[in-house]
Parts: structure tokens; sequence; C-alpha cells
């Protein structure tokens, strides 16, 4: 019998048997290749040492204690660390006047202290993550490649941070947000 492609049924199974053979073929030669580039690709030491972690987070958090003279701070931060490094960024606001009494002790509108940074490593245990790193920091403590410390365990509001740079330690809780630790 003689199919609408000019060609017998049994023409067509012998090409389409030929061509999966050719795909089968292929894609196993491909496979091969990418395990073999796979397992030629060196392992870093943190991968060793933390067992591939991934750790990210973000929001609003409130400086404990304040700043001087209990002047309220607010922070916004948000990082991403694995094994291979990560990102840091961290913005402190405060109000435009040092009072606490002052009608303005609300508005968060001065930038006090702005720290950015790469991740250069990172190790978890317990629900905790360390992240080492440098930044470049403006406003308090200002500097460049500023070696850094980010302490921070898992969870939403109410979980506990502390970023110690240039010399400063700021205790930090979590007001917004949330922080994964994988």
């Amino acid at each position: 019998m003689v199919a609408e492609d000019g060609f017998s049924n049994r023409q067509s199974r012998r090409g389409m048997t030929r061509w999966l053979r050719r795909v089968g073929g292929w894609a196993g030669i491909l496979l091969a290749l990418g395990l073999l580039a796979s397992a030629a690709l060196p392992v870093s030491a943190g991968a060793a040492k933390d067992g591939g972690h991934q750790v990210a987070g973000g929001g609003k958090t409130i400086i404990e204690g304040g700043g001087p003279g209990l002047v309220p701070v607010t922070t916004v931060l948000a990082f991403h660390a694995n094994a291979q490094g990560g990102a840091f960024e961290c913005l402190a606001l405060m109000p435009p006047v040092a009072t606490s009494f002052s009608p303005e002790s609300g508005d968060f509108e001065v930038n006090a202290m702005y720290v950015t940074g790469k991740v250069t490593s990172v190790t978890v245990k317990d629900g905790t993550a360390v992240l080492h790193g440098t930044a470049t920091v403006t406003g308090l403590g200002a500097g460049t490649n500023e070696p850094f410390t980010f302490t921070v365990k898992a969870g939403g509001p109410g979980t506990t941070a502390t970023l110690v740079i240039s010399g400063l330690a700021f205790q930090e809780i979590l007001l917004e947000g949330q922080v994964t630790i994988h």
C-alpha cells in the first residue's frame, strides 16, 4: 500500500526507525558530554563546607536600641548567597530630627548608612546563616572594601539579624519580610 507521501508504509516505518536511532544516538552523545563536563567542574571550598546551601531574604528591620540618643533607625535590606557568592544590600534610615520626642521622629527619610557588598562565603548551622564579604559603606562607618559579617536566622517578622561592619555592630529585628535558608 502506498501512503499519501508516495512512500509505502514499510518505507515510512524504516525511515522513522532510522531517524529515531539517529536522534537517540545524538542524545546519548550529548548526555555523555554533559556528564563529563559537569564531573570536570571544580567544587568550590564553600560548596564542600556548607553542603550547597542557599540563603536569601529581604525586608524591613528596626535596630534594637536605635541610634545615638535613642533615635529610631529602620533598615531596608536584601541579600542572597550560596557557595559561589552573593550580594548584600542594607539601607539604614532615620528621622530628620535627632530627638525621639519630635513630630518628625516617625519619618524615616535620612540616609544614615548604606552598605552594598559582595558575599564571599556562607556557612549554615542550625537554621542560622553567617555571610562574610566586603562592601562599600556610605554615611556612618563610610569606607570601601570594608569586611562585613551578617548573621541571620531563618524566619519572618521577629527573626533576628546582626550586621558587623566598619567596627560597628547592629542588632536588628525583622518587621516585614522573610529569610529563607535551604
